[in-house]
């Protein structure tokens, strides 16, 4: 790493063992996903069979980073009936899938007695945290880069909890 705070990309080219990322939000303003969100309204889908049409870069660095041989988990907590969001969202997780992360979802009512962090957040080794940080509209404040071992630990602790009690993404129906 070139830095003493690394980028998300060096952590994520240097993790050995484990990626975990857990998403709380209901819906995310990301705006290089306007016209996948638009198109997506209007019927797009993505074809299983053309894995070319995917979401690049994302699917290849996930692809790559399974390939070493790191354990790539996303959990996200969803309030039911969901949003229009986490439809879209759900209707191309098969891509994650496909590219080797294990996808769960979790109904929000479901994790009421789980502490959680106050953010989204990629935890890397169990050791560096990639903090996402979200307006009240969706739209990204940044990221911040932690190594606090408390902090590490409560994030790997509210992942695992979520874990267990989330259904993979194969058998989640949406509500």
């Amino acid at each position: 790493m070139s830095s003493s705070v690394p980028t998300f990309d060096e952590l994520i080219h240097s993790c050995t063992r484990s990626a975990v990322h857990l998403e709380m939000r209901d819906s995310y303003a990301v705006d290089n996903e306007k016209g996948r969100i638009a198109a997506w309204k209007d019927g797009f889908r993505h074809d299983p069979a053309d894995r070319a049409s995917w979401w690049r870069p994302w699917l290849d660095l996930m692809s790559e980073t399974v390939s070493r041989g790191v354990v790539v988990r996303r959990a996200r907590i969803v309030s039911e009936p969901v949003t229009e969001y986490i439809r879209y969202e759900h209707s191309g997780t098969f891509t994650n899938v496909a590219a080797g992360e294990q996808v769960r979802w979790l109904p929000r009512r479901q994790a009421s007695d789980i502490a959680l962090p106050g953010n989204d957040f990629w935890l890397f080794d169990e050791h560096w945290i990639h903090w996402n940080h979200f307006a009240g509209d969706g739209s990204s404040m940044g990221p911040e880069i932690s190594e606090d071992p408390a902090a590490a630990k409560l994030c790997a602790d509210a992942f695992e909890a979520v874990w267990s009690r989330a259904v993979p993404h194969v058998q989640y129906e949406i509500h």
